[in-house]
């Protein structure tokens, strides 16, 4: 009979990427299983992609007072029959998750929800890097060895952006609700025009909710490409692949930016610790201040990679 695992990663997308290597690793402890991802939907296709899973499942993440989205997801579970649950999201809502599995014999559950058979108790967890931590709470599960996360097998024809000679690729977006994770778009549009006279095109991403944001910084620098809105994940990645460099907050394309190998430079407030969250790839630097706005272009510039 098939073992049947199960492997939960809800969100975001810099917390997905730092799960890559996690679902690798699983692969390889089950080769031979079929192994289903529970996620949100934005990452479905590319999961799919991945070849880590044989089902993706799209949680709808029903709120409190919607009983009967939390009575089909419960019955989904349920009827997953599942042997092994890597809970790596390991948030409150996920230890619901673990609940919902009863009552009676639950699957072994690695995670954090109180009674689960392969807990990750370590008082310290909060305060690891999320690669570390869970690396860590798959060795408590019997995985001894978490690889770096590898994206070889992303394909994205970037053609139709016909990006002739070097770019840079700049992310000046982040999270609407956290203003405190982004550098001021006035010192991203000097960037830009620095970048410019060193022969190389600024490329600025992000989604759809910043196209404010990139056509202030092309309304200072012409020079610039604005692709806000038209790059999927594999997209981002294979124009990683290409970059020059790549700089910009604290956001969920920087890690797959990083993770693609691209150099990367990342600039961190105190509203995150890149001591927990920073991206991960073989050209990761940071740059710290407590307040962005009290951070230099001519800082930026001294501390990029440029290739």
């Amino acid at each position: 009979m098939t073992e049947r695992v199960l492997v939960i990663k809800l969100g975001a997308l810099g917390d997905f990427v730092l799960a890559l290597g996690p679902f690798a690793a699983i692969r390889q402890a089950h080769p031979n299983a079929r192994i289903t991802l529970l996620t949100t939907g934005p990452f479905e296709d590319f999961a799919r992609a991945s070849g880590y899973f044989d089902d993706v499942w799209i949680d709808r993440r029903p709120s409190t007072s919607q009983i009967s989205g939390w009575l089909e997801l419960r019955r989904r579970l349920r009827g997953g029959r599942f042997e092994r649950v890597y809970d790596l999201q390991t948030s409150d809502r996920s230890g619901w998750y673990y609940r919902l599995m009863g009552p009676g014999a639950r699957p072994d559950w690695s995670g954090i929800a109180p009674g689960c058979s392969h807990p990750h108790d370590n008082p310290d967890r909060d305060h690891m890097h999320t690669i570390e931590r869970q690396t860590e709470q798959l060795a408590r599960a019997g995985i001894k060895h978490v690889p770096a996360a590898d994206l070889t097998w992303v394909e994205a024809d970037i053609a139709r952006f016909a990006l002739a000679g070097r770019f840079a690729l700049l992310a000046p977006g982040g999270a609407a609700h956290r203003p405190a994770k982004r550098w001021p778009a006035e010192n991203y549009a000097e960037l830009a025009a620095w970048l410019v006279g060193q022969g190389v095109t600024p490329v600025i991403l992000g989604g759809g909710d910043e196209r404010d944001l990139a056509r202030e910084i092309t309304s200072v620098c012409a020079g610039a490409r604005n692709l806000v809105g038209e790059t999927g994940l594999g997209d981002i990645v294979a124009l990683a692949r290409a970059a020059a460099t790549a700089i910009g907050n604290d956001t969920g394309p920087m890690h797959l930016i990083a993770a693609a190998g691209c150099p990367t430079l990342v600039l961190f407030s105190e509203a995150s610790d890149p001591a927990l969250t920073r991206p991960r790839g073989p050209k990761v630097n940071v740059l710290e201040r407590k307040n962005l706005g009290d951070l230099g272009v001519s800082d930026v510039v001294a501390s990029a990679i440029l290739v």
